[in-house]
């Protein structure tokens, strides 16, 4: 397990960590005191990067506002280490305000303007400049700047986020400061880990200032990162005296005969991550095919809606993943409406459904025919798109269904008296969120960063999928893992985020050369060291 999986799993956007200080500083601690915590740690980690390229001499750009506060204290730490420091202030310090005015104070040094600091005479420059909460692209003097840092080659450590970053959504406008290293405080925010914010931070040292966790309780967080901490006392471990009736039965689809290698993924996934038992269902001409590659995985030729619905009568089947080269048209939606509509005539059964691929394109432009049968069959629904996908299905623009964000408070950035689409949000995170409320279901939006989010607004942001998962049949696998979960009671968003990261968590052990065959092989190792000892 990476050693960055243990970093406290909340992710606070720059909103909610402005919350997390102004509840310290009413509980009685300094505002002043955090910020000379804030320099402490910057100063450090400047420090090691300095011993560790042998360099002396550090240039501190400092902004207008309390990131530069940050600066101020980290170059008076610095200066007093014996480090030669120079000090470049972008505006006039004589203006700042509050701690950050104190900081400047106490740095009784010299400060010259920030467009006369050359980055290219320095060993390290550490950006102070704009802190998380920047929202708008950097322009003017401030863009100048940035481009300069850019353009020395010097090694450069940014303070909460490298400036230009907008640290709720990872978005960079016009540029953003290319760190080595990121130092942050108390906790991540989302641009360190959603792209292309990711890309910009370098290595990430999450540090802590004085923060109760205590603060988290009345913020409310409802952004994670995608660890173990999230979910893993949810996990479905085998039990002594358990057998395979009661770990679930898993319905994997395939297509026809020339299209059944996707669904044998899935199916071998769903076997592997603990399902008790997986059938492969698939068309009478796909069953030679099929069976000359099944051991463990049994088959059924199932064609058809009605033989859908007879099949899943059979209330064993506790999971079914739908839509790995299954066929795309009229034909797959009305497999969909027959497997939610016989659930929904099913009252006080658990069922879960994973909509993939094929399954997912049928629905093009038919969000608001998705979302009703999601609705009133009760299953627990997750859907796997990339964000073609994801923008196919979301592609009307009538007003059947709408987002309302203030039904939603989660889908941030969006005028409340205003009825949206998620495809009309500018932002990732912000989409899926959307997406889940207007289906009623949770919503995996795959890509080197994927976000699983669920119809209550939590979001887990995966940050360990290595580019090697960019492979025919990868996607299948996830289908799958997250089909077996589902099938042995796992809750769904929790299903749906365990299963994402085992899926980059195999792609990580395996290494490179990976090929989707390989990753519920490997899945093994992955889980070993999640199991209970």
């Amino acid at each position: 397990m990476n050693e960055n999986d243990l970093d406290p799993i909340e992710l606070l956007t720059p909103e909610e960590m402005g919350r997390a200080d102004s509840l310290t500083i009413a509980g009685g601690v300094p505002g002043y005191a955090l910020m000379l915590r804030a320099g402490k740690n910057v100063a450090a980690a400047a420090a090691d990067m300095l011993r560790a390229g042998e360099g002396r001499r550090v240039a501190v750009f400092c902004g207008p506002g309390n990131n530069g506060g940050d600066g101020y204290v980290a170059a008076r730490l610095l200066r007093e280490q014996g480090f030669e420091v120079a000090v470049g202030a972008l505006g006039d310090p004589a203006r700042l305000n509050g701690d950050a005015a104190q900081a400047f104070a106490d740095w009784a040094g010299t400060v010259a303007p920030a467009d006369s600091l050359d980055p290219r005479a320095c060993d390290l420059v550490i950006d102070a400049l704009f802190g998380a909460g920047l929202s708008r692209p950097l322009d003017g003097a401030a863009l100048q700047i940035v481009e300069r840092i850019n353009g020395s080659g010097t090694p450069v450590l940014a303070v909460d986020v490298p400036s230009g970053l907008d640290g709720s959504n990872g978005a960079i406008g016009s540029k953003a400061v290319q760190a080595r290293e990121t130092v942050s405080f108390f906790r991540l925010k989302p641009g360190h880990v959603l792209l292309p914010g990711r890309g910009a931070c370098g290595k990430l040292r999450l540090t802590q200032i004085g923060i109760e966790d205590a603060v988290l309780h009345q913020i409310g967080p409802q952004t994670f990162l995608n660890a173990p901490a999230l979910w893993r006392g949810h996990m479905p471990w085998p039990e002594t005296a358990g057998h395979k009736y009661v770990r679930g039965h898993l319905v994997v689809a395939t297509g026809p005969a020339i299209r059944t290698g996707a669904g044998r993924l899935a199916a071998r996934a769903g076997l592997r991550i603990g399902a008790g038992l997986v059938t492969l269902a698939s068309p009478e001409d796909a069953l030679a095919v099929n069976a000359a590659h099944l051991t463990a995985i049994m088959l059924r030729g199932v064609d058809g809606p009605a033989q859908w619905r007879d099949l899943l009568a059979d209330r064993r089947f506790s999971a079914v993943v739908l839509g790995p080269a299954f066929g795309m048209g009229e034909t797959t939606q009305a497999v969909v409406e027959a497997i939610l509509g016989g659930v929904a005539k099913d009252s006080g059964r658990r069922f879960g459904l994973v909509l993939d691929a094929d399954a997912l394109t049928s629905f093009s432009s038919q969000s608001d025919r998705l979302s009703h049968m999601i609705r009133a069959s009760g299953a627990e629904v997750v859907i796997t798109p990339h964000e073609g996908e994801f923008s196919r299905i979301f592609n009307e623009k009538d007003e059947k269904a709408p987002v309302k964000p203030e039904d939603e408070a989660h889908a941030s950035g969006v005028a409340s008296d205003m009825a949206v689409h998620p495809t009309d949000l500018p932002y990732k995170l912000d989409r899926a969120r959307a997406a889940a409320h207007a289906l009623g279901a949770c919503v995996v939006l795959k890509g080197p960063d994927t976000i699983v989010t669920g119809p209550d607004g939590r979001a887990a942001i995966a940050r360990n999928a290595p580019p090697t998962l960019a492979t025919a049949g990868s996607g299948d696998v996830l289908a799958g893992l997250i089909g077996g979960l589902l099938a042995q009671g796992m809750a769904t968003f929790e299903a749906a985020a365990c299963a994402v990261w085992l899926h980059g968590e195999a792609a990580n052990l395996f290494g490179p050369g990976l090929i989707a065959e390989d990753l519920p092989e490997i899945l093994p190792r992955a889980l070993a060291d999640l199991a209970p000892t």
